[in-house]
């Protein structure tokens, strides 16, 4: 018995003597071949094995699954997939249920082993890498509930590259395809995951599987189109495009109601063409669904301003201070009602509290000047 080179795990070769070429099956052992050997935890080297009778088959599959997981390209690599196949025909399945079994009860370190293992001996099947990469995705996830951002992110970087690997296979598996569609899901990237579900619904077969892709890639597309309509109304409003900008708001609104920025959106399109009423009325629907309270406030304290509510529009720009105690805009518009409310010395303070934080605001400086003296003083 001939010791060689050590390997991952507490391992080493043997050559076994030519008595023992025997057939297992269909199977012939080679002598000639060197046999990875699992020695145990506390074994220290080769010296241990008293002679050739303390093996067990149990160790020398357990060897070369070992082996397989960090090496599956060896040279001898077929071989020890074909024996241990030989010794164990059910190996793949019962390796693969005792995998999952350890990932559900979070024994991340011992389920990773076996996946790995189960990737060197089945390197042609999808299900093992899959497998091991939904494994660094939970495993990701326990990390980041306990702060430990970095290391979930390099976790994580290691469930992406597996199936980039899978995806780019010419005809890659359906399996991969269905779970990097989650995946990508998961990372709010839905045009890949639309891309991936679309892809199982050509070639996967799994009856509930189908069904499920066919929803959410369903449910995205309807998002994305959403999407895609929000931008273009922003864009639109932005560029002074209102009445466009309007008409995409509103068909927004209509296909997700219950969204605030679309609200805000089709107000601040009715705003800019100075329709205060429907402004105002769209602006206080964002607000009620929970909308960024500081701009939509100002935005409704706008309207009302114009639309000579000023006591509602003071009630909403105090309501957004409290919120953003140094906000420049807030304290400019509640100067101006102030004023209109002919409180002139609050008008002034506001006012003066604006240059203080900002001295180049010309609005401000403006307004100032405009009050009378003994107001500004």
């Amino acid at each position: 018995m001939v010791a060689e080179a050590k390997v991952p795990g507490n391992i080493v070769f043997i050559k076994i003597p030519d008595s023992f070429a025997r057939p297992i099956g269909d199977f012939l052992v080679d002598p000639a071949i060197p046999l990875p050997v699992e020695l145990g935890r506390n074994a220290a080297n080769v010296a241990d094995l008293a002679d050739l009778a303390d093996l067990s088959w149990e160790m020398l599959v357990a060897g070369m699954l070992r082996f397989l997981a960090y090496q599956s390209e060896h040279e001898h690599a077929a071989y020890y997939r074909r024996f241990i196949f030989a010794v164990k025909p059910g190996i793949f399945n019962e390796l693969s249920e005792a995998g999952i079994l350890n990932a559900r009860n979070k024994e991340f370190d011992i389920a990773e082993e076996i996946f790995l293992a189960l990737c060197g001996l089945q390197p042609e099947s999808a299900w093992p890498f899959v497998n091991l990469a939904v494994l660094h995705e939970d495993r990701a996830d326990e990390l980041d509930k306990i702060g430990k951002t970095e290391l979930a992110e390099a976790v994580h970087d290691k469930a992406f590259a597996i199936y980039r690997n899978l995806l780019a296979a010419d005809d890659p598996a359906p399996e991969a395809c269905f779970n990097a569609a989650f995946f990508f899901l998961k990372q709010r990237n839905f045009d890949r995951a639309i891309e991936l579900f679309e892809a199982y619904l050509d070639i996967g077969d799994d009856e509930a599987k189908l069904a499920k892709a066919r929803e959410i890639s369903a449910t995205l597309g309807e998002r994305r189109d959403r999407d895609i309509l929000f931008k273009e109304a922003f864009d639109a409003i932005r560029l002074g495009h209102e009445a466009d900008g309007l008409d995409k708001a509103r068909r927004f609104v209509e296909l997700d109601p219950g969204v605030w920025n679309g609200w805000f959106l089709a107000g601040w399109a009715q705003r800019r063409l100075c329709a205060f009423g429907p402004a105002a009325e769209a602006f206080a629907k964002a607000l009620e669904l929970g909308g960024d309270q500081v701009d939509i406030c100002n935005e409704l304290a706008i309207c009302e301003l114009e639309l000579g509510r000023l006591d509602d529009s003071r009630r909403h720009l105090e309501q957004a201070l409290r919120l953003e105690t140094d906000n420049v805009k807030i304290l400019s518009n509640l100067g101006v009602v102030a004023r209109r409310q002919g409180r002139l010395i609050d008008a002034a303070g506001f006012f003066r509290i604006v240059l203080d934080l900002d001295p180049s605001d010309r609005l401000a400086r403006q307004q100032l000047a405009e009050l009378p003296a003994g107001a500004s003083s």
